[in-house]
């Protein structure tokens, strides 16, 4: 059979890479189906001053450490672009590129699974889903309510504030994308409007290293999800806002605010010409300075226990609070030409025909091995760690989804020659 392989892999990504290296270190034949083409997620859909928000030291990917010389530094969008080719190129995965994968199938009569897809059909003995989680843009249906006239952006179609024209922009939602979206159209002097949700922020650096640092240190990324206090509950929650532009900094919307940026409560409703705001918007952002504060003294304690030499910085002080919130705006009156919802992504499984999936189509997985055999995930978020979506965990999962497959390909092969043994002694 042509088409049939020991192992298929959806996704070349980070994660299918990853896999894929783990998998050739074994001497596991396998193929590797692509969508579109190596890097395209962030090649195509992060704007052009994307940039990473943890340092280079942490792009660990299995057999391709950070190559460059600037650990500390963070990565441009350009560079991750290249860094991923360059992993690629280092040893050349079977993959073939602009194939799309239409359906995964158990066929429970041949013991395969079968993939079909745009240029035909495979069958395979294991399948790996390494096609990450974010797979639908998300925007609310509220944005029916705005005019044509009003320019409507996701945050992975946004590009560059010439991108957006010369009226004032609403950004709504302040997770990682949001918040440096807003920032990113500020500092190019446009009028922006965030509408402050409840996500988290981070310090940057404290106490003479980067919070990067101090976690890894403190041993905060080999946490898995089973010691993590929230349990799975930590997959669906925010991320941290926080920044690796120019060199690495934090984001606080206080200071934007002080600079002309106009603050906002959550988007509550669209009436006629009304934009209409909740009234959270000092409760959000105490409430992500509190999360800041707490990682600060998370780090506090660290040093106290270790007595660890650290400089001393003082307490955080809100720089600018609201004074009277405003729960409603006309945006023809403050000139607003778009907006960009920074609102993320759901995921979309549908094509995977396996009964594998609970009530809000996440896969249900014990370290990225699922209830039927043979099918597993990986590059997920919080898969089993924080960096299992990320560079910095995805070889951790890879060498152990890599080891489990092996497993069972051997398995697989003892139960094949035991059933050739009992025939030749049976005739």
């Amino acid at each position: 059979m042509t088409n049939h392989f020991s192992v298929i892999i959806v996704g070349g990504g980070q994660a299918g890479l990853s896999i894929s290296y783990a998998l050739r270190e074994r001497g596991i034949d396998h193929l590797i189906f692509e969508k579109h083409q190596i890097g395209y997620a962030w090649r195509s859909k992060r704007w052009d001053s994307f940039c990473l928000v943890t340092p280079n030291w942490q792009c660990q990917l299995p057999g391709y450490p950070y190559p460059g010389n600037d650990p500390q530094g963070f990565m441009k969008k350009d560079e991750i672009v290249q860094y991923i080719e360059a992993y690629a190129a280092s040893f050349n995965p079977p993959i073939k590129e602009g194939v799309e994968v239409l359906s995964v199938r158990l066929s429970e009569e041949l013991e395969v699974f079968e993939v079909a897809t745009s240029i035909g059909d495979y069958t395979a003995n294991q399948v790996v889903i390494a096609a990450g989680g974010y797979h639908k843009p998300k925007i609310p249906r509220i944005a029916e309510r705005l005019p044509e006239s009003i320019l409507q952006l996701h945050s992975s179609e946004y590009r560059n504030p010439e991108q957006v024209g010369d009226r004032s922009v609403l950004v709504v939602g302040t997770g990682q994308s949001g918040c440096q979206i807003a920032e990113d159209l500020h500092l190019a002097g446009k009028q922006v409007h965030l509408c402050v949700g409840g996500a988290p922020r981070s310090p940057r650096r404290y106490r003479g290293k980067d919070v990067v640092d101090w976690l890894d240190q403190m041993g905060y990324y080999d946490l898995s999800i089973d010691e993590h206090p929230q349990k799975e509950k930590v997959r669906t929650k925010a991320n941290h806002y926080v920044t690796g532009r120019d060199g690495g900094r934090e984001i606080d919307l206080r200071q934007f605010a002080l600079e002309g940026m106009q603050l906002h409560g959550r988007l509550k409703q669209v009436s006629g010409n009304i934009l209409e705001f909740h009234n959270d918007l000092k409760q959000n952002l105490d409430q992500a300075d509190a999360v800041a504060e707490s990682i600060k003294q998370t780090i506090d304690k660290f040093i106290a226990k270790h007595q660890i030499d650290a400089p001393v910085e003082p307490e955080y002080q809100p720089i600018w609070e609201p004074t009277e919130a405003v729960l409603a705006l006309d945006y023809q009156q403050t000139n607003i030409g778009a907006v960009i919802w920074c609102t993320g992504y759901e995921s979309d499984f549908s094509w995977i025909e396996v009964p594998v999936f609970d009530g809000k189509g996440y896969p249900g997985h014990e370290r990225g091995v699922t209830g039927v055999r043979g099918l597993y995930f990986l590059g997920l978020p919080w898969l089993y760690t924080w960096g299992s979506g990320r560079f910095s965990g995805i070889a951790r999962d890879a060498n152990y989804l890599a080891d489990y497959i092996v497993a069972r390909t051997r398995t697989v092969h003892t139960n094949a020659w035991s059933i050739v043994n009992e025939f030749l002694l049976g005739s």
